[in-house]
């Protein structure tokens, strides 16, 4: 009975040994630092067992679907960025992937004007009404040169509890990163950086796509020089705001006709005060590089551009394809 005992204590001894050198749940390393681990959107996880495992952050692949199924969490990890450190056991990072996550992805789409922005802002974050009129009242409002436009469209992951300055911020730089090598362009056509951005801003909302986007300079640049009054829709729709829940509404005759801002530019000669959105790269380079184009006036039909040179040839494409 002694032998049977000591064999027996002598066995359980290696097993416990063994399960605890061998633990495929205990932490990678000793590794305490913090780090940033994505999860893209619609996750699927065994793509996220596989990042976790290629990055240390769990032994195995396999363990770690394990023990999610252990957890009940299958299916269940929301896209975003977690702060995990590798010397968290396989129990303990999953912990963190069930909370939701420290940061959130949010996408600012080319042409989006900065109200659009706090709104998609609002919704990730969870801001208050206060939050959001401070974005679209304070924080992109504290210089005259970033008012608007300068917001740049990119996906970002902003940790939901940055406030909206350093986000206001964290576009910016962004915007001054992709906007720089520009800068010397303009600069060599003698043409003021902001003026660039304020035509891109107009590019950008009037394009039906990129293909548009070097005539529609073209044309604008053409009505600007020839000291013609731009009359485009967008920047009407900038001055109309938000309208039955869209930020670009139709634009009527009266609204040219009754809308008093310096954004309309039906009744104003020169561009808007400010750029009317956020553009991306291909408004900026159209707006450094238009086609050389006799024409001055332009129209879209199922997303196909048909310029004209004179009034009259813009009414005989109106009568044609809009009427």
């Amino acid at each position: 009975m002694k032998k049977f005992t000591v064999i027996f204590v002598f066995l359980t001894i290696i097993v416990l040994t063994a399960t605890i050198l061998l633990n495929p749940f205990k932490a990678p390393s000793g590794d305490s630092k913090q780090y940033i681990f994505t999860v893209s959107k619609d996750p699927d996880d065994e793509v996220i067992g596989l990042k976790l495992s290629e990055e240390g952050f769990v032994r195995s692949i396999f363990v770690f679907e394990f023990a999610l199924s252990l957890k009940g969490q299958q299916g269940k990890i929301q896209e975003g960025g977690y702060y995990l450190s590798k010397n968290m056991d396989t129990w303990g990072v999953i912990d963190e992937l069930s909370k939701g996550p420290d940061l959130k992805w949010v996408t600012v789409l080319p042409g989006m004007r900065k109200e659009q922005i706090g709104e998609r802002l609002s919704e990730a974050l969870g801001w208050s009404d206060r939050e959001l009129e401070n974005w679209n009242e304070t924080y992109t409002a504290m210089k005259f040169d970033y008012l608007e436009g300068v917001y740049f469209p990119d996906t970002y992951l902003i940790p939901v509890d940055e406030s909206g300055l350093k986000i206001a911020n964290r576009m910016i730089n962004n915007f001054n990163e992709k906007f720089a090598p520009y800068l010397p362009e303009f600069a060599k056509k003698d043409v003021i950086w902001t003026t660039g951005l304020r035509l891109a801003s107009l590019i950008q909302r009037e394009a039906a796509g990129p293909r548009d986007m070097k005539l529609i300079s073209g044309i604008l640049w053409n009505r600007l020089e020839a000291g013609q009054k731009l009359e485009v829709d967008a920047t009407v729709q900038y001055a109309k705001g938000k309208t039955d829940g869209n930020w670009w509404p139709r634009v009527t005759g009266s609204d040219i006709q009754d809308i008093d801002s310096p954004y309309n530019t039906y009744k104003n000669k020169g561009l808007p005060p400010h750029p009317i959105a956020n553009p991306g790269i291909e408004a900026i380079e159209a707006a450094l590089n238009p086609d050389e184009t006799d024409c001055f006036y332009y129209l879209h039909h199922q997303r196909q551009i048909y310029c004209a040179k004179t009034y009259e040839e813009h009414k005989e494409n109106i009568e044609k394809y809009l009427n």
